[in-house]
């Protein structure tokens, strides 16, 4: 009996070392559960070129490369999925994803609910119109059909021109849908940030489209990666793009996509 007692004590003492070897490689030295072991999930809208889409099935683009480069400067791994522009919100307030990027301006509405990044890209919107259009600035589309993306600062813009319940003002899932209605002929002009339409028009030349600089009707943007409100893990993303700011990491992201020098400066300035 003995002999039994004793291999049984052993026998528990061996399970219980084997319990604390196995806890221990999932804490950190200060006791507490680390969160970078957890692979976050990221939301995007990827019909937004360059910023965010699809190439061959892929998710791919400049938000794309930065939010990974981010999360690999801040020890995290991250999984990027295409939702589509208004489930990113709604993700996010439910706290089913843990970051959303996707172009997202910024402001002090979208602030009252969820948690933003400092900026790490200015933007602006700006008009684009057929070839041999009467527009000429932002003056100009207030008896004119608008193509905007529902929920963004484009829309939020050209209502404060047409009017919130303006009928000309012609509201889309996604930007790539109000260019084919501006193409197709349903609207006058389309209204997005400067960069993806520049792309486009860059990228499309047949099409004919001219692209209208306003600055005093359009004010300048930044775009942040946002976070549901109280988010833990904000901080270690806002160090770890500061750190791809000023290790060379951002510029060599943007140059890659846009083809010129970034101001960091500017970024810098906001925060």
């Amino acid at each position: 009996m003995k002999k039994i007692k004793l291999l049984t004590t052993l026998m528990v003492m061996a399970f219980m070392l084997i319990l604390t070897a196995c806890g221990s490689s999932e804490t950190s030295s200060n006791g507490s559960n680390s969160n970078k072991e957890k692979k976050l999930r990221v939301v995007t809208d990827a019909a937004y070129a360059p910023f965010e889409y699809q190439d061959k099935g892929e998710i791919v683009g400049f938000d794309i490369d930065l939010v990974k480069a981010v999360a690999k400067e801040a020890g995290y791994e991250v999984d990027v999925a295409h939702t589509g522009w208004d489930p990113i919100f709604v993700e996010l307030e439910k706290k089913i994803a843990d970051i959303g990027i996707s172009s997202i301006t910024i402001n002090d509405e979208r602030k009252k609910t969820y948690d933003f990044s400092v900026p790490y890209f200015l933007s602006t919107n700006k008009i684009m119109v057929p070839e041999g259009s009467d527009i000429k600035s932002a003056e100009d589309l207030k008896d004119k059909k608008v193509a905007v993306q529902n929920a963004t600062t484009g829309q939020e813009a050209v209502e404060g021109l047409l009017g919130k319940n303006s009928s000309q003002i012609r509201k889309f899932e996604n930007n790539n849908l109000a260019i084919l209605e501006l193409k197709a002929g349903g609207a006058d002009a389309v209204v997005a940030d400067n960069t993806v339409i520049e792309e486009y028009a860059k990228n499309n030349p047949n099409d004919k489209f001219v692209i209208i600089e306003d600055k005093g009707a359009f004010d300048q943007e930044f775009y942040g990666m946002m976070f549901s409100k109280g988010s833990k893990i904000r901080a270690d993303f806002d160090k770890a793009l500061n750190e791809i700011l000023d290790n060379g990491t951002y510029a060599e992201i943007y140059k890659k996509w846009f083809k010129v020098d970034p101001n960091i400066q500017i970024l810098k300035d906001q925060q």
